[in-house]
């Protein structure tokens, strides 16, 4: 019998380009992991979110990031959020489970998503070639997040920062999706 491991690697593991004022990154060791609210739990599962993080859930749309950095939550809807944080082994739901205390709902989406960050003065200026939501500074403000399509693949664009992006889709179309970003950046270079 062959004697083998397999190892869990991101689908844009080390990918990194630039584009004139514009940065392409892969964020490395990204783990990613839902929570969903329980029906009647609510107040508890927020309770126990703010305790966990040291941030209250944000309301839909909008992301906050933890006083120490390490963690932030994307609120997806009305029941659901993101949990972003560095974790490099594939146990990452346990890490975020236990810190709930059974309070929410969590699934490991890391290997479901994949994530891109785009930064630079003209990182908005490519985003608006394929995204169609609005991202002006006054209409799409720091922490703010939605879901989308950009070119013909699912999208959640999260602003980070004045000038950064973080984006995830599907890792099934993890190439393509890093393709298209990068074509727009070219385009707008």
């Amino acid at each position: 019998m062959p004697d083998f491991t397999l190892t869990a690697a991101p689908p844009l593991a080390g990918y990194e380009r630039s584009f004139g004022d514009i940065r392409l990154s892969a964020p490395k060791d990204l783990a990613i992991v839902s929570i969903a609210l329980p029906l009647g739990g609510e107040d508890a599962a927020k309770k126990a979110i703010k305790t966990a993080f040291g941030i209250p859930l944000p309301e839909v749309g909008l992301s906050d990031v933890a006083k120490d950095k390490s963690t932030a939550i994307m609120r997806l809807g009305a029941d659901q959020a993101f949990v972003l944080f560095p974790h490099a082994t594939p146990d990452a739901e346990p890490h975020i489970a236990s810190k709930l205390k059974g309070a929410a709902y969590t699934t490991d989406q890391t290997d479901a998503w994949c994530a891109l960050e785009i930064s630079g003065p003209g990182a908005r200026r490519a985003l608006e070639r394929i995204c169609p939501i609005d991202l002006h500074p006054d209409a799409f403000k720091v922490n703010a997040i939605a879901r989308t399509i950009m070119e013909h693949m699912g999208a959640i664009v999260a602003r980070t920062g004045d000038e950064t992006y973080l984006l995830l889709s599907a890792s099934s179309s993890a190439k393509s999706f890093a393709h298209a970003v990068e074509v727009s950046a070219k385009n707008v270079s």
